[in-house]
């Protein structure tokens, strides 16, 4: 056993030879181990250009992901379409729907949107017809005005001086204080309001006037007066709490002028309108064709025809069976009509002005 180690060891010289001969032509090729008898082996040397070095092979990691998250250019078609290069990235959108609008959401959308101040003044000269009816009526039933507050100022002066010796100047001062509480009352309808122009502003504020009246209506169909004029009568809740409801509501005609844009429409004053109508020109000093084709003059005109349409019809009404009852009424139809008119008006547009 011993004997054929000791015969591994001993390497015979020609074995030496061939094996220096081999790592000098090459680390290609692992020399192979020759018999033990001596041969004669003739070498050819060949020079080569060295090859550029290879780099070695990246690493792959094991595929465990799910098809999902497989790389895109992993993921395309073999045929068909453009396929993607190992560099691409891809990053997530995140796509934000936006939810339908809901009826509450568009109800909303629709009264807070202003409306066009186009036309707009022909609903404030229709108010002029409705204090022309309420004015009349009222001085010719209760001796006292509702929308007109400077008569109601002098007869509130001649009563505190002691000249008049019925309540004439105590329903006078009613009067004016509920126009004045109306002032305040409406003006904050449109100030809380996106815009003082809201549909649902305008809208609301008519629907109130329209409310007062009724409740001034119902209060005199169902306590009836005894058919005397209410100017030479006491000052009795019946007539006290209509009158005040009435001087209210006319409140919100003027404040609705100011929040369109017409502040010489206020519906219940015709002393600036005729100071205007004939002193405008003058002061201007325009032409006679360019006074007729101005819109404020025939606003001016229409304020002035449209408070004595409405003062014919109070007229008509005080002296049949109806009486104020059927003023009121009246009121109360042209006002329903004015809110409807607003819900439907057209919005203004973004930019636009009064000639839209």
């Amino acid at each position: 056993m011993f004997q054929g180690v000791t015969n591994l060891d001993k390497t015979p010289e020609s074995d030496i030879i061939a094996r220096s001969q081999f790592q000098a032509s090459g680390p290609s090729f692992r020399p192979l181990r020759t018999p033990s008898t001596p041969t004669t082996t003739t070498t050819t040397t060949t020079t080569t250009a060295p090859e550029p070095p290879v780099p070695p092979p990246m690493p792959q990691e094991p595929t465990t992901m799910p098809y999902q998250e497989f790389p895109a250019h992993e993921r395309d078609p073999l045929l068909g379409g453009t396929r993607n290069t190992r560099n691409t990235t891809t990053t997530p959108t995140t796509t934000t729907t936006t939810p339908p609008a809901t009826r509450l959401s568009r109800l909303h959308t629709h009264l807070t949107t202003p409306v066009s101040q186009r036309w707009t003044d022909l609903l404030l000269l229709t108010s002029y017809t409705i204090t022309g009816l309420l004015d009349s009526t009222a001085v010719f039933i209760w001796g006292s005005f509702v929308s007109m507050q400077t008569g109601n100022t002098v007869y509130a002066g001649l009563g505190l001086a002691g000249l008049d010796g019925t309540t004439r100047w105590q329903k006078s001062l009613l009067s004016i204080g509920s126009f004045c509480t109306g002032s305040v009352l409406f003006a904050g309808i449109h100030r809380h309001a996106r815009s003082p122009r809201a549909r649902g502003a305008l809208a609301g504020s008519f629907a109130l006037q329209a409310l007062c009246i009724a409740g001034a209506a119902t209060i005199t169909r169902v306590y009836r007066a005894d058919g005397k004029k209410e100017g030479e009568g006491g000052l009795e809740w019946t007539v006290a709490v209509p009158l005040a409801l009435v001087a209210l509501q006319s409140s919100g005609q003027a404040v609705a002028s100011r929040a369109l844009g017409f502040a010489a429409l206020t519906s219940v004053v015709l002393t600036s309108i005729y100071c205007d109508l004939f002193s405008a020109p003058v002061l201007q000093a325009q032409r006679l064709g360019a006074v007729v084709r101005s819109p404020d003059v025939w606003r001016r005109v229409g304020a002035v025809v449209g408070l004595l349409v409405g003062v014919v019809i109070g007229a008509a009404w005080a002296r049949s069976e109806a009486g104020l009852e059927g003023a009121l009424w009246t009121a109360i139809g042209l006002k329903a009509l004015i809110t409807v008119a607003w819900l439907g008006w057209r919005g203004e547009k973004v930019g636009a002005g009064l000639e839209e």
